[in-house]
């Protein structure tokens, strides 16, 4: 086809409005594009987590992907399981090879890692406490499962105890008995999905338990907290009013149990990029 002189800007005007409406409407039924970010938007966090007791980092596998997937710089670390102290150390040295801001989620005895990995690192932004403890300076993670708590048995009927190289005095390393992982730790979880978990747990020291907290950082950062109200390890009483106490925005998710991170990532994720989405708009310090 020949155009007229006249006309051909016109028409070239014409074919790229074409275009533009073409790909709008394409990134509109692509449930998974990404929108580029808004001018003037700040710097997305990069998101770590931290795994608690009886478990490791596979336990953030379905927040990891559901954040990864849209578009969020997500790492889930090591935790040692050792003692508080050292195990919060651990995570302040990974944090600090990180630039840019720092969103730091921990699930479980991870809420009191995070509570202390934090102080003395400006860059973490927000602290995220998904069915966590979260101590201040001079409690010890073991008095805040609750007093209905089901670790509040006799300790013969909850764990296998197994000595290891280089235990301070007195100190053993916990295994989770099946019968309380399946029916209290992973309740809502399939009973061989539960069973696995049980098989492949990552035993924590008594240590790791009785270290009291050296530092309060959800005192001075912002922090969300996630409680399911089917935890039978650390219950959700004693969650809500640690959650008060920090100020924390709270979010209440219906049933699940201490292992919700697994069984429903989508909802644990939703928090997670809240907090990301907070502390990312512009002007936030």
């Amino acid at each position: 086809m020949r155009l007229l002189p006249g006309r051909t800007a016109a028409f070239m005007a014409a074919i790229g409005a074409v275009t533009m409406s073409i790909g709008a409407a394409q990134a509109a039924s692509d449930p998974t594009a990404q929108a580029s970010p808004s001018p003037g938007a700040g710097v997305r966090p990069t998101i770590v987590l931290v795994h608690g007791a009886w478990a490791d980092t596979s336990s953030w596998n379905g927040e990891v992907e559901a954040l990864r997937k849209a578009g969020y710089d997500a790492r889930a670390v090591a935790n040692p399981l050792r003692n508080l102290t050292s195990d919060s150390a651990t995570v302040t040295a990974f944090l600090k090879t990180i630039s840019g801001p720092i969103v730091l989620v921990g699930h479980s005895y991870g809420g009191s890692v995070i509570t202390n990995a934090a102080a003395g690192v400006p860059n973490v932004k927000a602290l995220v406490f998904v069915d966590a403890a979260a101590p201040d300076v001079g409690e010890t993670t073991a008095a805040l499962s609750g007093k209905d708590s089901a670790l509040s048995a006799d300790p013969a009927t909850l764990y296998d105890k197994v000595s290891y190289p280089g235990a301070p005095t007195g100190a053993v390393d916990l295994y989770l008995k099946q019968n309380v992982f399946v029916g209290s730790f992973a309740n809502d979880l399939p009973p061989e999905t539960a069973a696995r978990l049980w098989a492949t747990q990552r035993p924590a020291s008594t240590s790791a338990f009785m270290t009291p907290s050296g530092s309060a950082a959800w005192k001075t950062v912002p922090s969300w907290y996630f409680i399911s109200t089917g935890d039978r390890i650390i219950t959700p009483a004693s969650e809500l009013a640690m959650a008060q106490r920090a100020r924390a925005r709270i979010t209440k998710f219906a049933g699940g149990s201490h292992l919700t991170l697994i069984s429903h990532p989508d909802a644990v994720t939703a928090v997670i990029r809240s907090a990301s989405d907070a502390v990312s708009q512009p002007g936030h310090s």
